[in-house]
């Protein structure tokens, strides 16, 4: 119902002490990588395939040095037992020296082949779930939220389990299997210097980048946060693109965004500058060990300890081993970043629901009214089953017989406990009736509808629909016996079919144009070059006030629910619509439980009952001819509007 969202200044406040934004705990990286696991181990075969298949690549890779050591020991003329030998044997070697190099390559695309499914299910597992459940939040949270930056989270954190995944399981885990390998090779093949050498440089490397590595996170954490910042920003302006312009604010605007872009920039120069500095420190660390190494390995050619192939071996192993660590600093930085881009996603997944289902919440129950007091009763827990049947004037007609009773008893509520919207509201619908609410703004009316479709919960006293308190039942079902008609109506970027259609799923092209013939749009709709296929643009600014209003009430005509709510449903519409579409208005809701909340009171004459609200309290109740004979403030209120339409 993001299209419900009109409020007015004293129906909610932008601060609720009654649900602050949940403070963030801090988790370990452990934690981070904890909660990844499940969604991960769901594809445990595939896991436990790309596991071997990394490790066989890391043998065959370590492989290659070996052979390559045999290869020019066996060229050397002084170790050759004769031209045959020469002209065999490297042949063999070669070819072996082929087939390794091809291993590797093979295993690590099997790898890749294999585990792909795992990491992009993984992504999409946790996207879904962290979309649903963003779904599932309090209007509040959506009121409060800042929707650029909040999409930027989402990305980053969807890009972080690829990251994360490829990062940890594909280059740190084999780098620290092949390190295991070599150390084992140099220990047992030669003198244990070269083991020791090795791990120191390896220990110096890991220390320092490490180190260098977290110190820079401050500068990366304020790149991204002066980034989210910046597309916040910019997200905010082109959304108001028209209020922007209704000020002639570009160039303000405009140097906002720079403002925000400059701050960027200086943040990425700072990290681009200790980027450097770590390359650069671990440069020296590698060409001090390779040096050390060669040293090494040469004076050991030298003493006739070793031959030329130890000597290409142990170079060979080291370029090996030191390549991938040379990336150690990136790696360990977008390991660290994912980790922090997906913990914040997964506080976005577990951020607690202001507004839950019961345990155990049964489907809203709409009884059929001459069976609602017999022991067996006709049961629809699903309004869509009404709406599935073909005939739209049969299904009106069932539909008709299943409108249920809503009653508010003594309803007390606040969006924050320091200012009270509602005190002690009660009043009931009647089954088939239209009760209407009238008032100055900011009188609480709009608040009666959110706390019908139970956006929020009252603090005191029980809503009710069919005689069931909308607490106990699922929110599902409340929300799928309700249609409403708001103020405001915000479309979705995509064709009038579309957003009409979208009333309900699955509607067919000419249930579609019915309920346009009933808005009376489908004439202005055909009217168009594209007809139905009209894109209607960013929330629906293509279109006029009232042809939104007008796709919104044939969106609710569609959904065609037992319970309707007009929230001021033609205000946007001229004169002479308005009174075409109020007509088909109260058409459609003849027997259907009706909320109109109205400040047009000619709107609201023929409802069965008229309540006045004035800052939260009801002070007047009745029809139009009582409330007119009683000289209060409804008749006020008719006196003023009416006065005002003869000078109009």
């Amino acid at each position: 119902m993001r299209g419900y969202s009109h409020l007015n200044a004293a129906d909610i406040a932008p601060n609720s002490v009654a649900t602050t934004p949940q403070t963030a705990i801090p988790r370990s990286d452990w934690s981070t990588l904890a909660r990844l696991f499940p969604y991960l181990w769901r594809y445990k075969w595939r896991v436990i395939a790309a596991l071997t298949f990394m490790i066989g690549a890391k043998v065959a890779n370590v492989g290659v040095p070996l052979l390559l050591k045999q290869l020019v020991d066996t060229m050397n003329p002084n170790l050759s037992t004769g031209a045959q030998a020469l002209l065999v044997v490297p042949v063999a070697l070669l070819i072996g020296y082929g087939l390794l190099r091809l291993s590797t390559s093979l295993f690590t695309e099997l790898r890749e082949l294999v585990f792909s499914k795992a990491t992009e299910g993984a992504a999409r597992s946790i996207s879904l779930e962290v979309f649903r459940h963003l779904h599932a939040l309090s209007l509040r949270f959506h009121l409060e939220r800042q929707t650029g930056g909040m999409t930027r989270d989402i990305e980053r954190g969807t890009r972080a389990v690829r990251t994360l995944i490829g990062f940890t399981l594909f280059n740190i885990a084999p780098t620290l299997i092949e390190m295991v390998l070599v150390l084992t090779l140099l220990a047992v093949k030669f003198d244990a210097w070269f083991a020791w050498i090795t791990v120191v440089a390896l220990v110096v490397y890991i220390t320092y980048t490490v180190t260098i590595t977290e110190w820079r996170t401050q500068f990366r954490k304020k790149m991204n946060d002066l980034d989210g910042a910046a597309h916040t920003r910019a997200i905010d302006s082109l959304l108001n693109y028209e209020t922007v312009k209704y000020f002639n604010n570009e160039a303000f605007e405009a140097q906002r965004y720079d403002d925000n872009l400059e701050k960027f920039r200086a943040a990425s120069v700072k990290s681009q500058t200790t980027l450097s500095m770590l390359n650069t420190g671990q440069q020296l660390i590698i060409a001090t060990a390779l040096v050390a190494m060669l040293w090494r390995a040469t004076q050991g050619v030298v003493d006739g300890r070793m031959t030329l192939g130890d000597l290409v071996m142990v170079n060979a192993f080291m370029i090996q081993l030191y390549i991938p660590l040379n990336f150690l600093g990136v790696i360990y930085r977008e390991i660290k970043q994912s980790l922090t881009d997906l913990d914040k996603m997964f506080t976005l997944l577990e951020r607690e629901r202001e507004i839950a289902d019961a345990p155990g919440a049964q489907a809203l129950q709409i009884l059929k009214k001459e069976v609602q007091n017999t022991p067996i009763a006709v049961v629809f827990n699903d309004v869509t089953a009404i709406n599935n049947i073909a005939n739209l004037e049969i299904q009106n007609a069932i539909s008709s017989e299943f409108s249920p009773e809503i009653s508010f008893q003594n309803v007390h509520f606040a969006y924050e406990p320091s200012r009270p919207i509602l005190h002690g509201i009660s009043f009931t619908v009647p089954a088939g009736k239209t009760v209407a609410v009238v008032g100055p703004s900011g009188a609480g009316k709009s608040t009666l509808a959110r706390l019908l479709f139970r956006f929020y919960d009252v603090q005191q006293g029980t809503i009710a629909i069919a005689g069931q308190n909308i607490k106990t039942v699922t929110q599902a079902s409340v929300r799928e016996a309700i249609g409403i008609v708001p103020q405001d109506t915000v479309l979705f970027n995509d064709t009038v079919a579309y957003n009409i259609a979208y009333g309900r799923s699955g509607a067919t092209q000419e249930q579609v144009e019915e309920a346009a013939k009933s808005a009376r749009i489908h004439d202005f709709i055909n009217s168009t070059p594209l007809g139905y296929q009209t894109m209607v643009g960013e929330r629906g600014l293509k279109l006029s006030g009232g042809e939104k209003q007008r796709v919104a009430i044939a969106r609710t005509l569609l959904k065609n629910p037992p319970i309707l709510i007009f929230d001021e449903a033609t205000s946007a519409l001229d004169s002479a619509n308005e009174r075409a579409i109020q007509a088909e208005l109260q058409s459609v809701a003849q027997n259907k439980t009706t909320l109109v909340i109205a400040h047009r009171l000619s709107t609201v004459v023929d409802a069965h009952e008229i309540l006045v609200m004035d800052a939260g309290h009801i002070v007047e109740r009745g029809n139009h001819a009582q409330l007119l004979s009683l000289g209060g403030v409804y008749a006020q209120m008719w006196a003023l509007q009416q006065s005002g339409a003869e000078e109009a």
